[in-house]
């Protein structure tokens, strides 16, 4: 090839990998910092059986005395986990692991610890603060009455209901533990919890179940209490019941079901009865939960409908973005005129942030975000200053999980981009050239995309937690048609330090540090392949899940790893 071909042939890659910064999304250095806390959080033994007590950073504090339970900070953790893995799903080995290790904990006694510990009455019901009556607890029953968040597993007409999955109650439970399970499947792409699990029950009791038998009852009850089944017994939350209802439509994304339809007939019943709008079609009031026993609503003002917009933009997003109206609109968030006040809990706070970011609400999320720059507390931590996450000014030892978790949404949420992980799912991506291996948290991904209509492979690199820069490292790219043929560009120059391991898997030498790679496939989504996806995804053999809140083996961690992750290659 002669010097100008050679020149030519440079610009071209150097404007090429200008362009795909461009083209392709990727995580900012809070994300990345982010996604390196919550491998810690989630990989770090801890024991959440009866005999142990979950790590001092699972959030059981928030928002008393309904959310102060750890397992809300597991289930607000993987919102943000995957929206971050459909910006960069050619890589989802570190996403499949923590969503795993979030999974497993979701089934023991410390996350329906609520529900497998309080029974009866709450007898300190008369001894609750004031500033709940009117509030928490309806005014006529003050002192007769339990505060939200208390399950009272026992009371009369339910009785004693010793598995927390097949209780008439604890809708909450059931229902974030199928959008759990069905986020790790959708990003795996392995249907592990096809496998019989066994959920923590009353007195060390466990109880059998798969998460299709779990989404089957959870069908059953929900279309047969048509104002939503309870989860603290005789109440019925919308704010749970939509979340519930989103799990659902995860579920039937990847399982080629119609399970959403209990939500969307549920929605259709409560509209009139959970919400109060005047005749401008204004929101003036929200049920925060419905006791079906006192036929009572115990409504609160428009911005509790921010927590139920949340959930129902994928479901339902005119309905949702008039709830989201009616919570700004009430706030003044989006009047420049009016300073933004800080409310006693800030969960509302970072529900807007992301929400406003979700809508594509310019005016309200750029507000709330100078307020959450100057009152959230944001800040990198860790080795190296490598983590990230929201204080609060605590002054705690590690970020607030839930309120950290719930403001993050924003740092990887583009609008719609939520809506879209539920309604538009990337299910090519199991077949597309991805990249696996790599050595995390030492070193990081901040942008990873097969462009199957290019047939090419991008991803970027960063030196991740500064522990060992500079030193050889290696990432293995697997799916590759005819690994014989590929062609490699590192930084816009031709790139030769690669490998072709026996199973065709690519073996990519580097060095630790930022570097952009592409990767020229020659794999290209065909008709049939798109069409398969469309199926969902079809049911791969696993172990059943054991977990006491351990860090699992070596060999188990394997075994749960989609087939595109798995290779001979030395990295891997």
């Amino acid at each position: 090839m002669d010097l100008s071909k050679k020149i030519r042939n440079n610009v071209y890659k150097n404007k090429l990998m200008k362009e795909t910064l461009n083209n392709y999304p990727e995580l900012n250095e809070r994300a990345v910092g982010w996604l390196n806390f919550l491998y810690e959080k989630a990989t770090t033994s801890d024991d959440w059986t009866e005999d142990g007590e979950p790590n001092e950073w699972w959030d059981k504090t928030s928002t008393p005395p309904m959310c102060s339970f750890p397992r809300f900070d597991l289930q607000e953790s993987t919102y943000s986990i995957g929206l971050m893995a459909d910006r960069t799903p050619a890589w989802r080995e570190v996403y499949t692991e923590i969503l795993d290790e979030i999974a497993e904990r979701s089934i023991t006694y410390w996350a329906a610890v609520d529900w497998l510990s309080q029974f009866g009455n709450d007898p300190n019901r008369k001894n609750y603060p004031e500033e709940w009556k009117g509030t928490l607890i309806p005014e006529e029953f003050w002192g007769d009455y339990d505060a939200p968040g208390w399950t009272a597993n026992g009371i009369s007409p339910y009785g004693l209901q010793k598995d927390p999955i097949g209780a008439d109650g604890n809708l909450f439970f059931k229902g974030w533990l199928n959008l759990t399970q069905a986020l790790h499947t959708y990003v795996s792409g392995v249907d592990k919890w096809a496998s019989p699990f066994m959920a923590a029950g009353v007195d060390r009791t466990r109880f059998e179940w798969t998460q299709h038998q779990l989404v089957d009852h959870l069908f059953e009850q929900w279309t047969k209490t048509p104002m939503g089944p309870h989860c603290e017994n005789t109440k019925a939350w919308p704010f749970c019941l939509s979340a519930a209802g989103l799990g659902l439509k995860m579920y039937d994304n990847v399982f080629n079901k119609e399970s959403n339809a209990a939500y969307q007939m549920w929605l259709d019943h409560t509209k009139d009865k959970y919400y109060g709008f005047d005749k401008s079609g204004s929101l003036q009031r929200v049920t925060m939960y419905y006791d079906a026993l006192k036929d009572h609503h115990h409504s609160t003002l428009p911005p509790h409908g921010l927590a139920i917009a949340f959930y129902a933009k994928p479901q339902a997003p005119e309905f949702a973005e008039l709830l989201y109206r009616g919570a700004v609109n009430f706030m003044k968030w989006d009047d420049p005129s009016i300073p933004i006040m800080s409310l006693p809990d800030p969960r509302m706070m970072a529900l807007g942030l992301s929400v406003s970011r979700e809508f594509g609400d310019e005016v309200t999320y750029e507000r709330l975000k100078k307020h959450a720059e100057e009152n959230f507390e944001p800040r990198f931590f860790g080795m190296n200053e490598s983590q990230f996450g929201f204080w609060f000014n605590l002054g705690e030892a590690w970020p607030r999980g839930q309120l950290s978790a719930l403001a993050m949404c924003a740092e990887v949420c583009d609008k719609g981009a939520w809506e879209k992980l539920f309604n538009e799912p990337n299910l090519t991506k199991y077949d597309s050239p991805s990249i696996s291996g790599v050595d995390f948290p030492s070193v990081g991904v901040k942008q990873a995309w097969h462009d199957d209509d290019k047939g090419v492979l991008t991803f970027k690199i960063l030196d991740g937690n500064r522990t060992k820069s500079n030193q050889p490292t290696k990432v293995c790219v697997s799916n590759i048609p005819n690994p014989e043929k590929v062609e490699v560009t590192c930084d816009g120059l031709i790139f030769k330090n690669f490998s072709v391991e026996d199973d065709g898997t690519l073996l990519i030498n580097t060095d630790v540090d930022t570097h952009l790679f592409q990767v020229k496939t020659d794999y290209y989504l065909s008709k049939e392949r798109k069409l398969k996806s469309q199926q969902g995804i079809s049911s791969t053999a696993t172990s059943p899940s054991n977990h006491s809140g351990k860090k699992r083996s070596g060999a188990v961690s394997k075994l749960l790893i989609s087939p595109a992750f798995s290779s001979s290659c030395g990295c891997c």
